[in-house]
């Protein structure tokens, strides 16, 4: 079983519950509540304003430490074995009433769990216009970041369960409380972080600004500028359009969100490690955390807990490991660019429109213009740099000090077994987030990125492409793509590329740059290609005589389905919601 951890919101309630509990709170007769009396001082302020921070999930490890990426075509968990909630998930077994994602150690019950962290920050901003502070610097600081952290709060929401209850006040009735359309909760996320850009405040575009008594990164414009790119990208998407916010408008906001954070200093981690440490800049960023004062980190928005990827998602061959974790599918694999010798030229693997001929995936629709390039003997020569940074396969260095080889083969130091979670079930690792020297002695580990800098050239690149009234990409949109490509050495797409041809590039684009930071998962939904991708997971075999064989990992997956494009909201809510409003508030199929 995996060590339980207790969760810095659930700290964050005891720490309110206590605060506010030795406090007399007034009552009215029409059954508002005076916390006026929780904004005497400015240590008051500051400590309400503190714990409007706590709903912020670790992320990355939260599901029990397990990591999202196994409830993807992106890998195969190995702790599936002992029942774990990836298999709950892939078995179907999400309902209203039951989540296997959610009340469990790491990732509480979202639908309930956000509002309170809403209701926190509600009742701060309320009070906030007469509370007592030191300066009204402070107060302006303190206001924009429950601005931000109320707009991040919903955009977990949304995310998950589509539009939801729209409250931006402490006391509310219940009885009218109506459920929200997505177009109105973006409308909502989009002003929240607007007015807090717009106050000038004493913090800083980037995450310089430090809450130095938490050690804890304040909630900045940057973040603002990340979620109000997101929320626009997500809102224009097939899943979420409902006319609200259009291709063009995505593209404006998206543009605007990332124009200021290069004005402000951020830009792509690209300081060239030495030969031991990792290598590329990609490589050793995600096992990296942000540096204070900032010095080679410039890219990380916001940054969330530690992984624990040696002991949970880690080698067999380190000490105190305990499963293999997310173990990386063949789907993934596949979805690395074919380079040739110079880097001067690299073309998709697979045929993008019909990626494989069979429905079990053991047919590559391969490439033509791979033929000379890609060899299938050999199938990690000549790939975008960004796969062996990312993935560990049969003869990856186990470290770049020693040189020693990792091996999948039967009777390999990490060898292919799907019937021992500690061994890789797919024939690959995830080396993504991994120090090599992480041990049972100490985790050096990353810390995982909620947002970052190359999210918001993709964003936009996305956006852009969408909202073209030409049928060609737009070259800026191409731009920002290749920007991202280039951190890497990757050489860039070509301009002039279809509509339709550029969206297969950059949805590939996505995978890869953003793989098992919890994008996969949300953009399969929102593009509404989910029974396209989450059916089957394959791995590949390294054989004794040196050949490599596609194999059948799971074939069984049944969370595919439409009514999987979104949580159902929870049965207890969908039926108060029904009742206030008359009408069925529940997901579609739920």
């Amino acid at each position: 079983m995996k060590i339980n951890k207790i969760i810095s919101g659930v700290f964050s309630l005891l720490i309110l519950s206590s605060f506010i509990g030795c406090t007399e709170i007034e009552d009215h007769p029409d059954g508002r509540t005076d916390y006026s009396d929780l904004f005497t001082t400015n240590r008051k302020t500051y400590t309400y304003m503190n714990q409007c921070y706590g709903w912020i999930l670790n992320y990355g490890m939260n599901y029990n430490y397990t990591m999202l990426a196994g409830c993807t075509d992106e890998a195969k968990d190995s702790w599936e074995l002992q029942n774990g909630v990836t298999r709950k998930w892939n078995e179907g077994q999400l309902s209203p009433f039951s989540n296997p994602l959610e009340g469990i150690e790491g990732n509480p019950e979202n639908y309930n769990y956000y509002y309170q962290g809403i209701r926190a920050c509600n009742i701060f901003l309320a009070n906030i216009p007469t509370a007592s502070v030191y300066s009204e610097d402070i107060r302006n600081s303190f206001k924009a970041q429950v601005l931000t952290l109320r707009a991040f709060y919903y955009l977990q929401l949304v995310k998950r369960y589509g539009g939801v209850p729209i409250i931006t006040t402490p006391d509310y009735d219940y009885t009218k409380v109506k459920r929200g359309t997505f177009g109105e909760c973006a409308r909502q996320i989009l002003a929240d972080c607007q007015a807090a850009i717009d106050i000038p405040t004493v913090e800083e575009w980037g995450w310089r600004s430090l809450d130095k008594e938490n050690y804890r990164h304040v909630m900045t414009k940057a973040i603002c500028a990340a979620i109000r790119s997101q929320i626009s990208l997500y809102a224009a998407s097939p899943l979420y359009n409902d006319g609200t916010i259009t291709w063009t408008e995505a593209a404006e906001i998206t543009k605007k969100s990332l124009d200021d954070c290069l004005a402000n200093n951020y830009e792509l981690y690209k300081k060239q490690p030495n030969a031991t440490a990792g290598y590329s800049p990609y490589d050793v960023y995600f096992y990296s955390r942000t540096d204070l004062p900032v010095v080679n980190d410039k890219e990380t928005i916001m940054e969330v807990g530690q992984m624990y990827m040696w002991n949970y998602a880690g080698l067999p061959t380190t000490d105190g490991q305990t499963d293999a974790g997310a173990c990386p599918s063949q789907e993934l694999l596949d979805a690395y660019e074919v380079v040739n010798g110079d880097m001067t030229e690299s073309y998709p693997l697979l045929n993008l429109e019909s990626p494989y001929l069979d429905a079990n995936h053991l047919q590559p629709n391969l490439n033509s213009a791979v033929q000379g390039l890609y060899n299938q003997a050999k199938p990690y020569e000549n790939r975008d740099p960004r796969l062996k940074a990312s993935i560990y396969y049969d003869g990856s260095k186990l470290n770049l000090e020693t040189g020693a080889l990792l091996s999948t083969k039967t009777g390999g130091n990490c060898a292919l077994d799907p019937s021992n979670a500690r061994y890789t079930c797919t024939g690959y690792y995830t080396r993504k987030f991994s120090h090599y020297k992480s041990g049972r002695s100490g985790n050096l580990d990353g810390y995982f990125k909620e947002f970052r800098l190359a999210e918001l050239y993709l964003n936009y690149a996305e956006a852009a492409n969408e909202a073209s009234t030409t049928g060609t990409v737009p070259n800026d949109a191409v731009d920002a793509v290749n920007a991202v490509r280039s951190r890497v050495g990757m050489p860039g797409i070509p301009y002039g590329l279809s509509c339709d041809q550029f969206r297969l590039r950059i949805r590939n684009e996505r995978r890869v740059e953003l793989a098992f930071e919890e994008h996969r998962f949300f953009d399969v939904r929102r593009w509404k290609i989910l029974d396209q991708t989450d059916k089957v997971i394959t791995g590949m075999k390294a054989n004794s005589d040196g050949s490599y064989s596609r194999f059948v990992v799971d074939n069984n997956r049944k969370a595919y389905s439409e009514k999987f494009l979104l949580y159902p909201i929870p049965g207890d809510e969908a039926i108060r919601l029904q009742n206030a409003s008359g009408t069925n508030c529940q997901n579609p199929g739920w």
